[in-house]
């Protein structure tokens, strides 16, 4: 891609991100996630109320006062995007592919993460690792988040969710908030997803397309798998073939739904077709209340 169609580009998401996050977005990220945990905060006299098992000793002693030691959550938290560039998400029936949908939300989370004053890193991934950007501040860094996405072109062909799941896993050890940004045509990733979900906050967003459920009536069509190029010529006016279609995507589907639902992974769902800040509202709603 040209500098100029990039800057062009950059910009585009940049103003419209940053318009959503302005005037909804901030304050529900600030509650849809827990902190990294409890630190330190000050030791100060003993008041009526406070737990005693807080008690500092030491400075009691010394002092011949009570006095507690203070803790707050730290509210500081580590993002990370992985981010799915493989063939198949070059796909879309609407004005945006799967893709261009999957950048658009990961920059509007970006800038949230931003206002929050999170560290944002981003892996890029097809059937390797395509790019790695360690967790850091700043808008500078969200900002070249940003422009590798939209200019990233994949080397390889198909998708490998376990082999990004797994280099995660190994790059960041400390507690993360893991946004897996992917259509899931992959398979044989659990074992993976269930690791990095054992010590990381991982949310999975799965990006879709109507056009995947539902084939039109065109007569005879030739369908080809965008990463294994794979052809195959199929009558779309046949009803057995319309409904085995959609019987083996829906139970995909489930399938997919009930193993996030057990492993508790929230699972956000983007369409090319429809607005997805509800369905980021919706995600962000649920977990806040599940935080109170």
């Amino acid at each position: 891609m040209q500098t100029q169609q990039l800057l062009k580009k950059v910009h585009r998401i940049q103003i419209i991100t940053n318009r959503m996050v302005d005037e909804i977005l901030a304050g529900e990220y600030h509650s849809a996630f827990k902190g990294q945990g409890m630190e330190f905060d000050e030791v100060r006299e003993y008041q009526v109320g406070d737990d005693i098992r807080s008690i500092d000793w030491n400075v009691t002693a010394r002092t011949g006062v009570p006095h507690i030691k203070s803790f707050r959550e730290e509210r500081e938290l580590t993002i990370y995007f992985l981010v799915d560039i493989s063939q198949s998400l070059g796909f879309g029936s609407f004005e945006k592919t799967k893709g261009e949908l999957a950048i658009e939300v990961a920059a509007v989370l970006s800038f949230a993460a931003l206002k929050n004053n999170d560290k944002v890193g981003l892996i890029l991934f097809s059937d390797r690792i395509e790019k790695f950007l360690p967790a850091r501040k700043g808008r500078h860094v969200v900002l070249r988040i940003i422009r590798e996405m939209a200019s990233t072109r994949p080397s390889g062909q198909g998708t490998d969710l376990s082999l990004a799941l797994d280099y995660f896993a190994k790059v960041q050890r400390r507690k993360a908030v893991v946004f897996l940004v992917s259509d899931f045509l992959n398979s044989d990733y659990q074992s993976s997803l269930k690791r990095v979900q054992s010590r990381h906050d991982l949310i999975a967003v799965n990006s879709s397309d109507p056009r995947e459920s539902h084939i039109p009536d065109l007569g005879l069509i030739e369908l080809e798998d965008a990463e294994t190029g794979e052809r195959m010529l199929i009558d779309s006016r046949s009803s057995q073939w319309q409904k085995l279609f959609q019987r083996k995507k829906q139970e995909q589907e489930k399938k997919r739904e009930e193993f996030f639902q057990r492993l508790g992974i929230d699972e956000l769902s983007i369409a090319t077709d429809r607005d997805y800040l509800k369905d980021i509202h919706k995600l962000f709603r649920q977990r806040s209340l599940r935080f109170k």
